[in-house]
Order: structure tokens, then C-alpha cells, then sequence
């Protein structure tokens, strides 16, 4: 099983929506290194839910229920998306700024290219933010 970050702005799908879909796929992404990343995504995988933008935190834990298909709303047929499902909120939401202060996630991807919407997270950064955010790893 891999692990990853998903973005998405609160104003526009916040992770209450995503616990009242329970499941919905994931598209709209356009960065190339991003949908490079949704390629890589397995049935199975499990991602963090973070809130961009508006308050910059983890929210939330999906699983991926279906892996890359093509974007129906993308002509040039380059981009695509997967399905999520909704696994559960974190006990306690963890900032961006929170990771910053953490020597073990200075590597992390997130931290790294703060603007990429879909990022790989390692077994070990998982671990760590799981134990900050109260969940089980």
C-alpha cells in the first residue's frame, strides 16, 4: 500500500462533503506532476485529506476505490482521475505549520512543492503525522 496527500479547497469541496458523498472521484487535476502522481495511485492506497488555502490542515483519511480512468472533461484526453472514499476525520486536524516544526516531515513532498495538489507521503511520514493527528497508522 502506498500513501498520499490530496488538496482541496474548503470553500469549494470541504472534507464534510466528502464524509456525506462517502465516495466521489477525484479530478479536475491539471499539473502534470500531480496526474503523474494519480497514475501512480493503487486500489487500496490510502490518502490524507487536506484542507488548501483555507486552513491549511489534514482533515481527514480516503481510501482509493478506483484507480486512474480518463477525465471525461478533459478534450485532449491527458488527464484523468480516481475514486475516493471517505475512511475517517483525524482526531486532531494537523497545520501545515505544525509539519514545518517536525524534523521527521522536512523531506516531505509537501513541504517541498507546496503547490502541487496530489503528493506522495512515505511509510514514515505517514506514521508520523498519523500519531499527530491521534489515528492509528
Amino acid at each position: 500500500m502506498a500513501y498520499w496527500l490530496v488538496k482541496s479547497e474548503p470553500s469549494k469541496y470541504p472534507w464534510q462533503q466528502m464524509e456525506a458523498d462517502r465516495r466521489t472521484h477525484w479530478d479536475g487535476v491539471r499539473n502534470f506532476q500531480a496526474s503523474n502522481n494519480l497514475r501512480a495511485m493503487k486500489q487500496g492506497d490510502r490518502a490524507f485529506f487536506y484542507h488548501s488555502n483555507e486552513g491549511k490542515e489534514i482533515v481527514g483519511v480516503i481510501e482509493i476505490v478506483r484507480p486512474f480512468y480518463p477525465d471525461p472533461a478533459d478534450p485532449g484526453g491527458k488527464f484523468g482521475m480516481v475514486d475516493v472514499a471517505a475512511i475517517m476525520p483525524v482526531k486532531q486536524p494537523v497545520s501545515l505549520a505544525e509539519m514545518k516544526r517536525v524534523p521527521e516531515l522536512t523531506g516531505m513532498a509537501l513541504l517541498r512543492q507546496s503547490r502541487l495538489s496530489v503528493c506522495p507521503v512515505s511509510d514514515a511520514e505517514w506514521r508520523v503525522i498519523c500519531r499527530m493527528a491521534g489515528i492509528a497508522a
